[in-house]
């Protein structure tokens, strides 16, 4: 690494922690402001998780038009999507070319992991400290680091000393993996190994899964986009940002502009006759996506409704699995459907029908631990050539917590949250001024759109400068009493819903010894929007200058 890449003593307007959308969003719309900027990024190049996970099937579970920037009407115009769900080369590729296209890798450091970010009170400024030996202050710091980029590494005995190859599902080698010929073992059951397992049992001489908890998953129909249905989009680009910037759940919405009709989707499921609801399923079902959940209007409050669309999928695992018991094994029971992230697959269940696939479930032959040779289950060794870990993240507080961030009277951040954690919409922390999150815990991030949440977050960051500017403040923070209301309401809302009755990592229950508090926003992005657009309105609710 050249020294003269090296940033010393360093002093920026802002610093960015992270390259992926958000950092990239963040970094172009403060260049606009002029605002000179820089982003410590941790990879070797940009794109967040399109970067660390490259596993095989990775895509997207959101519908490529509407995963997208919606700040350049020239950018959406020129990016041509290869297929409905986008595949993770291509979307590395699009936030490669964003970069280069808005130039804006000139203000990225790469390898830089970011160790210490510290608030100098006599200052107002933050310095960061990067493994590299970066040191840099800013007043203002903003962390990008993403819900899902710290991975989950199982406490199973023996993990280390396998002595096959290893691999995990989040920090995937950049070079090519084969399969062939290969006994291979893969632990996890969740987004990542449901895209991941039929497309290794295409080439694998033998596949074991390895299951603790079923999800529910739905067929993705995915396939290449038809270029009149593109073309047409496109002409309508700006109705559909607005429809998903508005929308009451997640964001993306129907892609079609139509006139709202009495569907079931604006239904309660009581309104609905077991025919009626089955009809409803089958057509989501066959449309394909994780819209699914939005089939009948009380699926994720009201328990009878969400059994009636479980019961639809079991019905859908049972007619697809030929084994009776692995199907069973892979119908989830212990979770309103929903209230796990809901995984979208390409042909995961037929995958199960394939003679050199078995499923093992692990809640009636446990791992007793990792071997050098393989997995010893209670009475059984399962010999192996590759593991495959598929265990997932320290979701929406991992990233932030391993590093060491101190606000006022040198606070930290991890002591704060030990207990759960508390922001102020999800952007700001009482005791740690100038401090932004971008889609932290208490805003909807994970339950949306995620490009969505990014720019409306990016929005306000922008919004709020813009008045400190105009108004000659250099400093901005929340208190403790705005904190503590918006903690109770996330709960308050959390709790009129089904979510909290999953042990899902969206309440940290995939992690020993994290405290279960369910941390997304369940309010909707649109709901959740307008509440920001009130604060701002407000004089700022919330928001103390000085």
């Amino acid at each position: 690494m050249s020294e003269d890449n090296i940033d010393r003593n360093a002093r920026f307007d802002a610093i960015v922690v992270g390259a992926g959308f958000a950092g990239l969003c963040t970094l172009h719309r403060f260049r606009q402001m002029g605002l000179s900027t820089r982003i410590y990024e941790m990879g070797t190049d940009v794109g967040g998780t399109w970067y660390w996970n490259r596993y095989p099937g990775a895509r997207c579970d959101a519908e490529s038009l509407a995963y997208s920037f919606s700040f350049s009407p020239e950018l959406e115009q020129e990016w041509e999507w290869s297929e409905r769900y986008a595949p993770q080369p291509e979307i590395l590729k699009y936030a490669i070319h964003v970069s280069e296209r808005f130039d804006l890798r000139r203000d990225i450091r790469f390898n830089r992991k970011v160790k210490t970010a510290h608030f100098n009170q006599g200052m107002g400024v933050w310095r960061v400290t990067t493994a590299a030996g970066d040191s840099a202050v800013a007043p203002l710091l903003i962390m990008a680091t993403g819900c899902l980029s710290k991975p989950m590494v199982p406490a199973i005995q023996g993990v280390d000393s396998f002595a096959g190859k290893r691999y995990q599902a989040s920090l995937w080698p950049h070079e090519p993996v084969a399969f062939h010929g290969e006994r291979v073992g893969i632990i996890g059951t969740g987004s990542s190994a449901v895209q991941a397992i039929p497309v290794i049992a295409s080439t694998a001489e033998h596949l074991t899964v390895f299951q603790r908890t079923p999800n529910f998953s739905v067929p993705a129909v995915n396939g290449p986009l038809d270029p009149g249905f593109v073309d047409a989009f496109k002409e309508n680009y700006r109705d559909h940002r607005d429809f998903h910037k508005r929308g009451l759940t997640s964001g993306f919405g129907d892609l079609e502009i139509k006139p709202r009709e009495r569907t079931p989707a604006a239904m309660t499921a009581a309104e609905l006759s077991d025919e009626a609801l089955a009809a409803a399923c089958e057509q989501y079902w066959q449309t394909g996506g994780a819209r699914f959940m939005g089939v009948v209007g009380d699926a994720l409050i009201n328990k009878d409704a969400n059994q009636r669309v479980a019961e639809f999928i079991h019905r859908k695992i049972r007619a697809t699995v030929k084994d009776p018991q692995t199907a069973e094994d892979l119908c989830p029971t212990s979770h309103p459907v929903g209230t796990k992230r809901i995984c979208v697959d390409i042909g995961y269940y037929e995958t199960f029908n394939q003679l050199h696939v078995r499923l093992v479930n692990i809640n009636r032959s446990p791992i007793e631990r990792i071997t050098a040779k393989g997995v010893q289950l209670r009475g059984e060794h399962v010999e192996l050539d590759t593991l495959i870990l598929a265990t997932g993240f320290d979701a929406m507080t991992g990233a932030l917590n391993d590093i060491d961030i101190r606000g006022t009277n040198g606070q930290q951040l991890k002591e704060k949250w030990a207990e759960g954690p508390r922001t102020y919409l999800g952007l700001m922390i009482a005791g740690f001024p100038n401090l932004f999150t971008i889609t932290g815990p208490g805003s909807p991030s994970v339950l949306s759109n995620m490009l969505v949440s990014i720019e409306q977050h990016v929005d306000f960051i922008c919004s709020c400068l813009q008045h400190m500017s105009r108004k000659g403040f250099k400093q901005v923070q929340t208190g403790l009493d705005h904190e503590d209301a918006w903690v109770a309401h996330v709960n308050e809302v959390a709790h009129a819903t089904l979510f909290p009755k999953a042990g899902s990592w969206y309440m940290g229950a995939n992690i020993p010894g994290k405290p279960r508090v369910f941390m997304p926003y369940a309010g909707g992005v649109g709901p959740y929007r307008e509440l920001c657009d009130s604060v701002a309105k407000d004089n700022w609710r919330g928001f103390v200058f000085s």
